[in-house]
């Protein structure tokens, strides 16, 4: 997958969409910045930060998606693939359902994912060595650079979501200390049910990947 590099981006989702939707650029392409000021978070919040943290974008076909995968699960998915590939690197991250990333109960990052037509896009925001947008970070030595180099190769044998699903299966307990956002209510994860497709019932309602 060829990688573009800049110095600073206002957002490198932002940007890889515009040059999918134009056909500037097609899949499978990855965007790295070393800072940006307009990333797109949760809840339409921004997600942005200084130098040293990780911000990467990139864009995937759905034909090349595991044909198990649900797509309203693809936020998992690639979260876990990324919460495998820190703690491969020693960092002891784990992933809060469905896409944020916790370091012990603090949050030091989190996916989102967009689809156009048939592309999928992907984007991910760490915080590597500074604290920033009111979250933690982590507090290893790793460059963002050569981890979405490795990132990229994990993604690229496309693991069945069955695979990523049984190891996520495990990890979701830890979920059941914290709420999420339903609807703009708070809602407990308590006694959440999780769903093979990677989606949850609260209180009788299906809830789907947020973001």
């Amino acid at each position: 997958m060829e990688i573009y590099s800049f110095e600073m981006l206002p957002s490198t989702q932002k940007y890889l969409l515009e040059k999918i939707r134009h056909t500037e650029l097609s899949a499978p392409v990855a965007v790295i910045a070393t800072e940006q000021y307009q990333g797109i978070g949760s809840r339409e919040n921004s997600w942005s930060g200084g130098e040293g943290n990780f911000f990467a974008s990139f864009a995937v076909d759905l034909s090349d998606l595991p044909k198990d995968l649900p797509l309203s699960s693809a936020s998992i998915y690639f979260a876990f693939i990324m919460r495998q590939t820190l703690r491969e690197k020693g960092e002891e991250v784990w992933l809060k359902w469905p896409n944020d990333f916790y370091l012990g109960v603090e949050k030091v990052g989190g996916v989102i994912t967009q689809k156009i037509n048939q592309t999928l896009i992907c984007g991910i925001g760490v915080n590597l060595k500074n604290s920033s947008n009111g979250f933690k970070s982590l507090y290893g030595d790793i460059l963002a650079e050569p981890l979405l180099e490795k990132y990229l190769k994990k993604v690229e044998e496309f693991p069945e979501w069955k695979q990523i699903f049984s190891e996520y299966q495990i990890e979701f307990e830890q979920s059941r200390r914290f709420s999420v956002h339903i609807d703009n209510y708070e809602k407990s994860l308590q006694n959440a049910l999780l769903c093979e497709d990677g989606s949850l019932l609260i209180e009788g309602k299906r809830v789907f990947s947020l973001r």
